[in-house]
């Protein structure tokens, strides 16, 4: 038996199975800005399990962490017709374990308690998460399992779009590192300077606050679907974790399980 994690973010909806000992089994993506039916989301969910040889029985349950609240009424209907689960949805009531002492905790997006969850309880100890999205965040979660600090910056595929959409002349480019930041065309050049400079961004973030923080030791782990191309780039980032959300999701399931059978 599997259990299904969906992670709703601006760009993406990612959805992985995962064995009874939290190792993902398969991964799947769509695009969130795709208008989608319950039926269409279901089609794509059955296939899905299809194309890795299992049915709805083999799914004992669904989690989902979500930041897009449109796509939700299609998305639960979807799993509740196709897969006959209700599924447990990330939000107030839900037993996190993470303490959320922000000035407003409610405008906490799911997606970045699953990480503060996942870092803290995998790591067990203080750490920044630096989850690269359509925005990037740099979350700290404290030795105690306290989410209290964050900061937020556009994310990299979000400046390289800001820098083609709002000039004439600049074309769309590929992200990528060129070998040097001393480049001799426009391409290359843009791309310098959206890499390399997002690469210092990240690094004086980092710093700032640790420095701040007076907690120097603090892990730092990066996820999200460009953090690879930076973490490869900076010694200040501890570890890359892909799939920072559905360990999240994993370790919420099984805390609010253990509150339900108590």
């Amino acid at each position: 038996m599997y259990l299904l994690t969906i992670d709703v973010g601006n760009t993406h909806i990612k959805m992985n199975l995962l064995s009874d000992e939290d190792k993902e089994i398969a991964g799947f993506r769509l695009t969130t800005r795709t208008p989608r039916t319950s039926d269409e989301f279901g089609l794509s969910i059955r296939e899905f399990l299809n194309a890795n040889n299992l049915t709805r029985e083999d799914v004992k349950d669904v989690i989902i962490s979500s930041v897009v609240p449109k796509v939700m009424y299609s998305l639960t209907s979807s799993i509740v017709k196709y897969l006959g689960k209700e599924p447990i949805i990330i939000g107030p009531g839900i037993k996190t374990g993470i303490s959320i002492r922000t000035d407003n905790p409610r405008e906490v997006g799911a997606d970045r308690i699953v990480d503060c969850a996942a870092a803290f309880y995998t790591y067990h100890r203080s750490c920044i998460i630096v989850d690269f999205g359509t925005a990037t965040t740099f979350d700290y979660v404290s030795a105690e399992g306290v989410f209290q600090y964050t900061v937020i910056a556009p994310g990299l595929e979000t400046s390289a779009t800001a820098l083609t959409s709002q000039t004439a002349k600049l074309p769309e480019i590929e992200i990528r590192k060129p070998e040097s930041i001393l480049v001799k065309n426009t391409i290359a050049g843009m791309q310098a300077g959206v890499v390399y400079g997002y690469i210092g961004l990240v690094e004086y973030i980092i710093r700032r606050m640790k420095r701040e923080l007076q907690d120097e030791d603090a892990m730092v782990i990066a996820t999200g679907g460009l953090g690879r191309v930076i973490a490869e780039e900076t010694s200040l980032i501890d570890i890359y974790e892909p799939d920072l959300a559905g360990k999240g999701m994993a370790i919420i399931y099984q805390r609010n399980k253990e509150k339900a059978s108590a």
